[in-house]
């Protein structure tokens, strides 16, 4: 048993962001991070673009940028939340910069602001094309300066704990009093007892295979909140990032960041056709919906494998300079971004829905809060806008302290039971798993991908029924592992993207249906 004030299951943007302000206003309460990597690895590491946030005035406004974010959700945005993010951004991203994190200025020391699509000013702050890395470096750099958090690496969280497993009977509500906790290196399964529990874990990218999300992006903490009986909201509005570098084997997938198209990249098909002023004035500067299912249609017309984005036009000099990271991973792949033109597909990348939570980040359960991309919180709508998700956690994880600073929960159970894993075994079945895995994955590309159809997604329900039942035979039968539970895991957000895509009855943002 480890008992703690303050669970913490992510270590993102937005885990990171609520423990510094947490731990440093508190110095007498416990924080506990658990996140199932290194320390540093979350979706926050492998975001490229930046933060979109209003700095210059003269140029734009709070205004400009609620319209923007606006019109890329597609009528589905709530639009206090929309008003209460970004006129919080500016406070929350200086923050950021006191904390050490570095970002790009230009010769003449004002910070370097870009473009992406759907934005109509220059207004994203970035560090070359790592800034989710360089904000993850100076976060973690903080927390390790502070005495009352524990940082547990390699530490699975399985399941939340609450009145399920305190075997009550007759409750009215539900309350979240921690989570089990499996030690991945020595397969041990921790109870851990938490005054509050936040969760912060993450995306669900590799639910479809093909994603720009690293391993761990299996929707972890929403599966465990939809278990729990949390709210879980608008599962359907799957973001597909454009501009993934086309690999033809399965896994994640090399971003080409928007802020590419942003610097004045063009989209061709195999022809050397630029095809997407055809789908939207905007061209290359359209929104990510837009520009994902412009692309999907162009390759089903083609029977092509990918399109390309041509950068050879473009000052090299400088483009080396703003992209780095993106031209050493195009040679490494036999791509010379001066006289080559970069293949690519879109690729899973974000997920607009999510728990549900309120302004101040509280779910539907008692004691339990989220934040960052395992959330909605009705900023995105049905379709985010470019470098506006690590604002979101900035201002949510700001929001959730305030909430915590005022009303400090208090924990009504003293007893908690152990994790029982009596009459299970060590399963010899990975090929099980793996298989299962893959089917899971073919199976949401295939039927639940960029454009639908009632046909498909009925199919889908039907196939995916199937997948479950032989996970679940097996997970009652089997010790807990990572792979079972990631696995079992994905299942439940697959079963949740393809039930509330059926419920969807007009088409808005990222969701497409044939059917609508």
């Amino acid at each position: 048993m480890i008992e703690t004030n303050i669970l913490v299951i992510g270590s993102g943007v937005a885990g990171l962001t609520f423990t510094v302000k947490m731990a440093e206003r508190f110095p007498e309460r416990r924080i506990t991070i658990v996140t199932k990597g290194d320390e540093e690895e979350s979706n926050t590491k492998y975001a490229q673009g930046g933060i979109a946030v209003v700095l210059d005035d003269k140029k734009d406004s709070f205004t400009k940028h609620i319209q923007d974010t606006l019109i890329a959700g597609d009528g589905l945005c709530d639009v206090e939340v929309v008003e209460m993010v970004i006129k919080e951004g500016p406070k929350r991203f200086k923050e950021l910069m006191l904390w050490g994190t570095n970002f790009d200025v230009d010769n003449k020391g004002n910070l370097d602001l870009g473009k992406e699509g759907g934005h109509s000013e220059y207004r994203v702050v970035h560090h070359k094309d790592i800034t989710g890395l360089e904000i993850e470096r100076a976060l973690l750099q903080r927390v390790h300066q502070l005495k009352n958090v524990t940082m547990l690496p390699h530490h699975f969280a399985i399941d939340l704990i609450t009145e399920h497993h305190l075997a009550i009977s007759n409750f009215k509500s539900i309350s979240c009093y921690g989570a089990y906790v499996l030690n991945q290196n020595s397969g041990k399964i921790l109870t851990v007892k938490a005054s509050s529990t936040l969760l912060a874990s993450g995306g669900i990218g590799r639910v479809y295979g093909h994603t720009t999300n690293p391993i761990i992006a299996t929707g972890d903490g929403i599966a465990m909140a939809y278990r729990a009986k949390a709210k879980i909201k608008d599962m359907e509005f799957v973001q597909f990032h454009p501009t993934a570098l086309y690999n033809a084997e399965e896994g994640t997938s090399f971003l080409i960041s928007e802020a590419v198209r942003g610097f004045g990249a063009i989209l061709r098909n195999k022809k050397g056709y630029r095809f997407m002023l055809d789908y939207d004035e905007r061209a290359e500067l359209a929104s990510r919906d837009i520009v994902s299912q412009s692309i999907d249609r162009e390759l089903k017309k083609s029977g092509n494998s990918c399109v390309y984005l041509d950068c050879t036009h473009l000052d090299i000099t400088v483009f080396k300079s703003h992209f780095p990271n993106i031209y050493k991973k195009c040679l490494e792949q036999h791509i010379d971004v001066e006289t080559d033109w970069i293949p690519v597909v879109p690729a899973s990348h974000y997920l607009c829905g999510g728990i549900d939570i309120d302004k101040n980040g509280k779910t539907s359960i008692s004691n339990l809060f989220a934040c960052g991309e395992c959330t909605r919180t009705g900023l995105h709508g049905a379709n985010r806008l470019a470098s506006n998700s690590l604002l979101e956690a900035l201002v949510y994880a700001h929001n959730i302290f305030n909430y915590l600073v005022v009303n400090a929960p208090t924990l009504n159970v003293s007893k908690i039971p152990e994790w029982n894993d009596e009459g299970t075994c060590i399963t010899k079945e990975h090929i099980l798993i793996q298989h299962n895995l893959k089917q899971l994955q073919a199976l949401m590309r295939d039927y639940v991908g960029i454009v639908r159809s009632d046909n498909l997604l009925t199919k889908a329900i039907n196939h995916l029924d199937l997948i479950y039942n032989e996970v679940e035979e097996l997970y009652k039968k089997a010790k807990v592992n990572t792979t079972l539970c990631e696995l079992r895991n994905m299942i439940n957000v697959a079963h949740l993207i393809i039930s509330q895509s059926l419920l969807r009855k007009k088409n808005k943002g990222g969701y497409f249906n044939i059917d609508n």
